[in-house]
């Protein structure tokens, strides 16, 4: 019987070990706890699939159990003085200082939009609130942070609309003079699919006769910039790796513009482009916009065009995908000139590495003051990863630097 015991006990010891075990990169710190956390996302997504499969919960729904899991209520501390708000008939979350540095001093502010790939996600997170407050307390500001709503009940573009309408509310002259804000000290930040919406609405704003207050900055987190091509270099050396393999990525954008499956597997051969795009492809062209050493190992192949047109008047996801507020980087040099100054923060081991870096290249071609910083053993998320048990050391430095830069160009 002990013998027994003993097999069963290695067995499933073996068992485990193999399950736990993924290959990362030896210049990813804290190696064993990144192993440990991802663990617990595949069993999620694994999960996941399975309730889908039965027709007992979507994939996203079941996804959704992290952002409960990491939800806080938002209230106010000795330093900080937290009001949940509406601002358009959008749901936010005002971070502001309680007690003034000088008098008659205007404080600095963020438009905060939070990651989840469009579908996930709360500003009422753990991790969002807490690097909310550290934006408030060091850099004296003001912070709003954006509760849009989600796919797949909403698809694009609610969640821009929901986003645009608040910085709009928020850069009215008597809205801006109520919190105390200086009109020339406005950012807007966001990191994943929250740096596409900054992206994507600082764009907008110079476009829109009606605007007036600038963005002093944009400050852009391992954002995703593009949907023609997911078959970039990063997308292919990162497919596999943790927290976001290439796979979920997908399933973020297939769900953003829809819930027809058919795009999601579409878009996992990278077959998924309409005549309509064939004239923007070369603003994704990372053969032309990513340094040399990103791409030697590769040879680029454009993606495919479909042989038919999208029927005329559909408002499809084929059409979606190339409308530059769901994908930032398809704009021509003209609209990025104008821009506000941009820090962009980009991570080795992540699928949307070279949606950043081209992005980068783009607006410093386009005459953009900017800042690209780049994260040699960096991963897809780790910014948010600040809260025990899944505290890594380098989201501390990440948030420095990120906070370091505003308190120098804001």
């Amino acid at each position: 019987m002990r013998s027994k015991a003993v097999i069963w006990f290695l067995v499933l010891g073996a068992f485990t070990a193999y399950y736990v075990y993924s290959p990362i990169p030896d210049d990813i710190e804290e190696r064993w706890k990144l192993m440990l956390t991802d663990c617990f996302f595949r069993s999620l997504s694994h999960l996941a699939d399975f309730s889908e499969l039965l027709g007992l919960k979507d994939y996203m729904g079941v996804m959704m159990f992290i952002t409960f899991v990491e939800r806080v209520v938002p209230v106010s501390d000795e330093r900080v003085q937290v009001a949940e708000e509406l601002f358009s008939g959008v749901e936010v979350v005002v971070y502001q200082p309680r007690q003034e540095r000088g008098a008659g001093e205007m404080r600095r502010a963020i438009i905060y939009l939070h990651g989840g790939g469009w579908c996930l996600g709360s500003s009422r997170m753990g991790p969002y609130d807490l690097l909310a407050r550290q934006l408030v307390t060091e850099l004296n500001a003001v912070v709003v942070s954006v509760e849009y709503r989600l796919a797949p009940a909403h698809h694009f573009p609610v969640q821009f609309e929901d986003v645009y309408h608040v910085v709009k509310h928020f850069l009215r002259v008597d809205v801006l003079d109520s919190y105390k804000v200086d009109p020339e000290r406005v950012a807007v930040s966001g990191d994943s699919a929250g740096g596409n919406l900054a992206a994507a609405v600082a764009q907008q704003l110079q476009l829109d006769p009606e605007h007036h207050v600038k963005l002093k900055v944009q400050a852009l987190i391992y954002p995703v910039l593009q949907a023609l091509d997911l078959n970039t270099p990063s997308y292919q050396q990162n497919q596999h790796m943790p927290i976001l393999p290439r796979t979920l990525m997908v399933r973020f954008w297939s769900q953003y513009f829809t819930s027809d499956k058919s795009l999601f597997w579409a878009m996992m051969a990278n077959d998924h482009n309409s005549p309509e795009s064939a004239a923007l492809i070369k603003f994704v062209n990372w053969s032309a916009f990513l340094p040399e050493s990103y791409r030697q190992a590769y040879n680029y192949s454009a993606p495919p065009i479909a042989a038919s047109e999208t029927p005329k008047g559909s408002n499809g996801p084929l059409l979606s995908m190339i409308d530059p507020r769901a994908s930032p980087l398809l704009v021509p040099d003209s609209v990025l000139r104008p821009l506000p100054k941009a820090y962009v923060l980009t991570c080795e081991y992540d699928v949307l590495r070279d949606d950043g870096m081209m992005y980068a290249t783009r607006l410093r071609q386009a005459g953009v003051d900017v800042t690209h910083e780049h994260y040699s053993g960096g991963f897809h998320g780790a910014l948010m990863f600040n809260i025990w048990p899944t505290d890594f050391e380098i989201a501390r430095r990440m948030a420095n630097n990120y906070i370091l830069w505003l308190k120098e160009n804001l």
